[in-house]
């Protein structure tokens, strides 16, 4: 009994960190009267009003799939391949999942000039990456929640059991549950650590070309154009360091990205 009092407590605060990290991390409810009117100025082919009225809901801390999706979209109507590009982006960290906003974003980057091939990577990481990426932070939060749940409802019914052979099913499920809760916590983990330190960003002007060092008379190290996707790396003055898909590092004007 000893060992139930010390695992009970640990439960909880595991209990507690999550729906901690569910409340901080959920969005705002998109469904208000300022998104009602910018989806009747999409329909009425009025896009720059729309536009408005979502960057005004984004600027107050307004967040979701639906506001980023119908952005994004907004933009793309009006040309803004960029700010479209970067709105799905942030469209598909709440819903990675969601075939519609895969399908638009993979639409708006065939606009894009750049073709940037990755570097290889060893096939276990690319599962690791599938697997990681196949979930926001909050679905990974909820997952980890559920199996909690499951885990202490088996450790309740353990001492409840009437034998032997019940205790040991329960035990074994116990163990398979707190296996499988220990795995998603540290997808969890690593996912809420990632959109923490690993920040991207979309290039937001039509071309822009990359510097060697933060300076404009440094040299010119290669020319990227609207939409591509990369990663900022560090930020010095109004510079940011760059990297792209292909290994390739750089600085450019920080106004030149968007983050995402």
């Amino acid at each position: 009994m000893r060992k139930a009092g010390l695992l009970i407590p640990s439960l909880n605060f595991l209990a507690l960190v999550l729906v901690f990290i569910l409340f901080t991390k959920s969005g705002f409810a998109d469904e208000s009267e300022a998104m009602q009117q910018a989806g009747e100025f999409y329909r009425n082919g009025e896009f720059d009003k729309a536009i408005e009225i979502y960057e005004d809901l984004r600027n107050e801390g307004y967040e979701g799939t639906s506001l980023y999706f119908n952005l994004a979209n907004s933009y793309y109507r009006v040309g803004e391949l960029g700010y479209a590009i970067v709105n799905y982006e942030r469209a598909l960290k709440f819903s990675p999942t969601d075939e519609d906003i895969k399908h638009n974003l993979a639409f708006a980057n065939l606009s894009t000039v750049d073709r940037i091939q990755p570097l290889p990577t060893f096939f276990l990481f690319e599962w690791w990456e599938v697997i990681l990426e196949s979930f926001s932070v909050n679905a990974w939060t909820y997952t980890a929640f559920i199996f909690y749940l499951i885990l202490l409802f088996l450790f309740v019914f353990y001492f409840f059991a009437t034998s032997i052979s019940q205790q040991k099913i329960i035990l074994f499920s116990g163990l398979a549950t707190l296996a499988v809760l220990a795995i998603t916590v540290s997808l969890l983990i690593v996912k809420a650590n990632r959109e923490q330190t690993q920040i991207s960003g979309v290039v937001v002007e039509l071309s822009i070309t990359v510097k060697t060092s933060p300076d404009t008379k440094s040299t010119d190290a290669f020319v990227i154009h609207e939409g591509l996707k990369l990663k900022l790396e560090d930020k010095l003055d109004d510079w940011v360091k760059i990297r792209l898909a292909d290994g390739k590092v750089g600085w450019l004007l920080e106004e030149s990205v968007e983050k995402i």
